[in-house]
C-alpha cells in the first residue's frame, strides 16, 4: 500500500508543484490548505481598497482547490485561526513592544504547519507531511538530517531550524534539489493557473507590508512619540514611536547630520531610540534562547561546536563561528568577524556546511558578552 502523505497547499506554485512530485512517485496525496486568519480583514488605504493578495486569501485556497482537482486528490481547508492569533499573531505585535524585530514564519512553521498540521496529518492517517519549501531532509546512517536547498538563491533553511528532530523522518521538501525556474516549467507544462504568478515578499497576514498600521487597526497599539538620543544620551530629535524602527535602519529618521545615523538600540521602556554610527553596529558574540537541535548534542552547558556557520537574519551570508552551550536551552555564539545588525527577536541558525545544525531567538548581542 503507498505511503499517505499530507500536502500543505498554500495556492502558490510551490506548493502546488510539491503536490505533483509526491504524486508522481506514488504517494496517496491530500492536500490541505490552513486557514489561518479572519480573511475579512485587510489593510486598506484611505479609499478603502484591498492593497495586497494574503497567502490565506479566497483567491489562494480556490487556486489551491483548482491543482487539487487537477491532480484529481482530495483536498481539506482546515481551521487554525485561534491557534494563528495566539502562536504567531500575538507574539509577533510583543516582539514589537519588548523593542525586537519578530520573524513570523519561524514561528508559523514551529508552531502551525509542523505542529499543529502535522498532528492533522497524524489523525488523517498520513504518514508524511509535505510542503513546498527549498530545503532538503537525507537519511544517514546516524538518521535524518535537514541541509540547505540545491538553489542557494532559494534556499529557506533558515525559517526551518526549530522542526522538532524526530520528526524529519516524516517530512518531505520535494523542491530542494530543484531552481525556482525548474518548478516554474513543471508547473506551465501541466497547465497550472498559478506558473506564473509572482512570489510573495510580504507578511502573510499583513499583505501591504504596514506592520505599524497593522498593530494599529487590529491590536489597538498607540505609542507616542519619544526622543531619538545618541549613546551619551543626548537628544537629537522626535521620532514617531520606538516600534516603528529597526536596528540597522537609516532611511526615515529625519534627523540632519555631517554623518549618517543609523539605530543602534531601542528603549521600550524610555520610549527612546538610540542614534549612532554605522561602526556602533557592529557585534562579535550573541547570546539566543529557546534553542532547538537537529543534530545530537550534549545539552549540559560547557559544550562548543567549533568550525562553523552562523547566519543572523534570512539573507545574511552563513560566516564563521561557534558556539557554546549555557544553561536553560541558551547558546553563546561568537564570530570570527564582527556581524552588523545583530538583532533581538531574530533567529541565528548553526550549520556545518550544508547542514543545518540548530539555531535559535536572538535575545542579546555585543562586542563581548
Amino acid at each position: 500500500m503507498a505511503q499517505k502523505a499530507l500536502i500543505a497547499m498554500s495556492g502558490g506554485v510551490d506548493s502546488s508543484v510539491a503536490a505533483l512530485l509526491m504524486k508522481e512517485q506514488g504517494y496517496d496525496c491530500i492536500g490541505v490548505t490552513m486557514q489561518l486568519f479572519d480573511p475579512s480583514y485587510r489593510s486598506v488605504d484611505a479609499g478603502g481598497e484591498d492593497r495586497g493578495r494574503s497567502s490565506c486569501s479566497s483567491d489562494n485556497i480556490r487556486d489551491a482547490q483548482s491543482i487539487a482537482e487537477k491532480l484529481n486528490i482530495p483536498y481539506e481547508v482546515v481551521n487554525y485561526q485561534d491557534d494563528f492569533k495566539s502562536k504567531v499573531m500575538d507574539p509577533f505585535v510583543n516582539s514589537y513592544l519588548k523593542g525586537w524585530t519578530p520573524n513570523p514564519c519561524i514561528e508559523c512553521n514551529r508552531h502551525l504547519k509542523f505542529a499543529h498540521l502535522y498532528r492533522t496529518a497524524v489523525q488523517m492517517g498520513c504518514d508524511l507531511i509535505v510542503t513546498g519549501h527549498y530545503a532538503r531532509i537525507v537519511e544517514s546512517e546516524g538518521g535524518y538530517r535537514m541541509l540547505r536547498a540545491m538553489d542557494g538563491t532559494k534556499d529557506q533553511s533558515y525559517v526551518l531550524y526549530s522542526l522538532p528532530k524526530e520528526q524529519l523522518a516524516h517530512i518531505r521538501f520535494p523542491l530542494g534539489g530543484m531552481t525556482k525556474d525548474q518548478v516554474r516549467k513543471l508547473a506551465e507544462e501541466h497547465g497550472f493557473i498559478n506558473a506564473d504568478r509572482k512570489d510573495s515578499q510580504d507578511i502573510c497576514f499583513i499583505p501591504d507590508g504596514d506592520y505599524r498600521r497593522f498593530m494599529t487597526d487590529v491590536y489597538d497599539v498607540h505609542i507616542a512619540p519619544g526622543d531619538f538620543i545618541d549613546r551619551d544620551g543626548n537628544v537629537l530629535g522626535k521620532h514617531k514611536g520606538y516600534h516603528a524602527y529597526t536596528i540597522g535602519q537609516r532611511k526615515g529618521l529625519g534627523i540632519a547630520a555631517e554623518s549618517p545615523y543609523y539605530v543602534v538600540d531601542i528603549l521600550p521602556e524610555t520610549n527612546q531610540v538610540v542614534l549612532g554610527a554605522n561602526e556602533d553596529l557592529f557585534s562579535s558574540t550573541l547570546i539566543a534562547e529557546d534553542m532547538n537541535w537537529l543534530v545530537d548534542v550534549d545539552r549540559n552547558a560547557g559544550q562548543v561546536l567549533k568550525d562553523i556557520q552562523a547566519k543572523v537574519r534570512y539573507r545574511h551570508q552563513a560566516q564563521a563561528a561557534s558556539a557554546e552551550l549555557l544553561d536553560n536551552g541558551k547558546a553563546r555564539v561568537r564570530f570570527q568577524e564582527p556581524q552588523r545588525a545583530i538583532t533581538k527577536g531574530q533567529a541565528v541558525v548553526l550549520y556545518r556546511g550544508d547542514q543545518v545544525l540548530g539555531g535559535g531567538t536572538i535575545i542579546q548581542a555585543g562586542k563581548s558578552i
